[in-house]
């Protein structure tokens, strides 16, 4: 006698779920009896301990913040790491507390950014052993948005301009960096030089670039097991959804931006009720 398929559950026909259309359950696999180890376990390489300080945004004695390497659809994705090769639960005391104090802290810089209305926080920790906290703007007004599925939902909206994404990130990086630590994430340069003629120049004969796929918080190899890297969840709905890494390397140290010449801008750019740049260190 076959197995009787279970049904859609309920969300699907809230109205933030992201799909539409016949959906399926997927047929549960059997259960393994000894997981694989994730990365940072047993003799596993942890890529967040091998990254370097240049690969983060904002860096501090015990924790450092890093972004993904290009903009996603949503106003600002971040990741809060520690330092030390520790999980959530492997935290001392000292360690335990900070994670509040920088998880209110990050959560108030990211909401200062505008346009944003809530930020998700998320952990996961299914592909990595090194503790890693997720941080999701969800855009001001965006009612569509809230709840569950912001993840899924930034890997669907078109990616913000890099120019923005750049700026979201230093004024970030910035407000961090008045309790301390290092800020490493610069605005966009901006583009002084004068046209050499008032004529629009001519596009003819120049080959368009293949646009880059985009990366999103459900392609992050942090967050699933390489055994199941191949293939794209199908089911989405609950925050285990986790995901799987359509690219090469992990999110923070391909294309997080570096410092830029100091000549090129006046300063770290203010906003509303962010701080200015501090130039210290811890």
């Amino acid at each position: 006698m076959q197995d009787t398929p279970p049904s859609v559950p309920d969300f699907t026909q809230w109205p933030s779920f992201p799909f539409e259309g016949d959906l399926h359950v997927k047929q549960l696999d059997e259960p393994v009896p000894v997981e694989p180890p994730r990365r940072g376990e047993g003799n596993r390489e942890c890529t967040a301990c091998n990254a370097p300080d240049e690969a983060y945004i904002w860096v501090g004695e015990r924790w450092r913040v890093r972004a993904m390497d290009r903009p996603t659809g949503l106003p600002m994705v971040l990741i809060l790491e520690s330092r030390s090769h520790l999980d959530l639960g492997d935290l001392p005391n000292l360690l335990a507390a900070e994670l509040g104090v920088m998880t209110v802290r990050l959560e108030r810089a990211i909401r200062s950014l505008d346009g944003v209305a809530r930020v998700h926080v998320n952990r996961w920790g299914d592909g990595s052993a090194h503790l890693h906290m997720w941080f999701l703007a969800r855009p001001y007004g965006q009612l569509q948005l809230r709840g569950t599925f912001l993840s899924l939902w930034d890997s669907i909206l078109p990616p913000i301009s890099e120019a923005q994404w750049r700026e979201n990130l230093a004024m970030v990086a910035a407000w961090l960096a008045e309790f301390g630590g290092r800020p490493l994430a610069e605005p966009p340069r901006i583009q002084w030089q004068a046209p050499s003629s008032l004529n629009a120049p001519s596009t003819a004969g120049v080959a368009e670039e293949p646009e880059e796929e985009t990366a999103s918080v459900i392609e992050a190899a942090d967050e699933i097991p390489e055994a199941e890297e191949s293939e794209v969840p199908e089911q989405a709905g609950m925050p285990e959804h986790a995901a799987t890494s359509a690219r090469a390397g992990t999110p923070g140290p391909a294309g997080v931006p570096k410092q830029t010449e100091a000549a090129d801008r006046a300063g770290t750019p203010e906003h509303g009720a962010a701080p200015k740049q501090a130039t210290g260190s811890v």
